[in-house]
């Protein structure tokens, strides 16, 4: 799972007693794998550092609520992450049928093709994040703490309240909706870290 310890816990009871320098250690110590979750979950650096912001600003807002799993915050912040993609990602879907819904000359390109036309890794990225965003909310979050946090089925099911065989049918078809998604033969491996 990772190996934060109950360090997290002592600094969480710090930060909520107003030590704004144990909040920062928390923020230094998690936002790199927070940015990383967010990256592979959305699409672009800029809206995975919006995602990361808002993931530690809703940390904050509702410290009150906040959960620590064994000794850490990064599983809340994991999944935070995720709630907060998935929310940006209906805003920007909004937005694009708007912006489709206004008048256009025919000769105007899509901004979307534009700013996938760079590499072929960044349409991978695309590939993939549209793949996970294809997921229900579950699914998404469990494939997301399984494969790329390095979780075990058991760990994420606990830290989404599901049982571990309702946990390991769901990662069986969320890696099947996800390769269907997926336009190149490249998906992520998803059967390892068996319970």
């Amino acid at each position: 799972m990772g190996t934060v310890n109950s360090a997290d816990e002592e600094l969480w009871v710090r930060s909520l007693a107003g030590d704004g320098a144990a909040f920062s250690v928390l923020f230094r110590r998690h936002r790199d794998r927070v940015h990383r979750h967010a990256y592979r979950i959305s699409i672009g650096h800029h809206t995975a550092e919006d995602i990361t912001a808002t993931a530690f600003l809703e940390l904050w807002r509702l410290r009150e609520k906040v959960r620590l799993v064994d000794g850490s915050i990064l599983p809340w912040l994991l999944v935070t992450t995720v709630n907060v993609a998935r929310n940006n990602s209906r805003a920007l879907r909004r937005n694009q049928k708007l912006l489709a819904s206004l008048p256009r000359s025919e000769d105007a390109p899509d901004v979307m093709d534009e700013f996938f036309a760079g590499s072929p890794q960044e349409a991978l990225d695309r590939e993939l994040s549209e793949a996970l965003l294809s997921l229900n909310l579950i699914d998404r979050q469990l494939v997301s703490l399984v494969v790329f946090e390095d979780y075990t089925i058991a760990s994420a099911a606990n830290l989404l309240a599901i049982t571990p065989s309702a946990a390991k049918t769901r990662m069986h078809r969320a890696r099947q909706r996800m390769k269907l998604s997926v336009e190149h033969s490249y998906v992520p491996a998803m059967e390892g870290n068996q319970p």
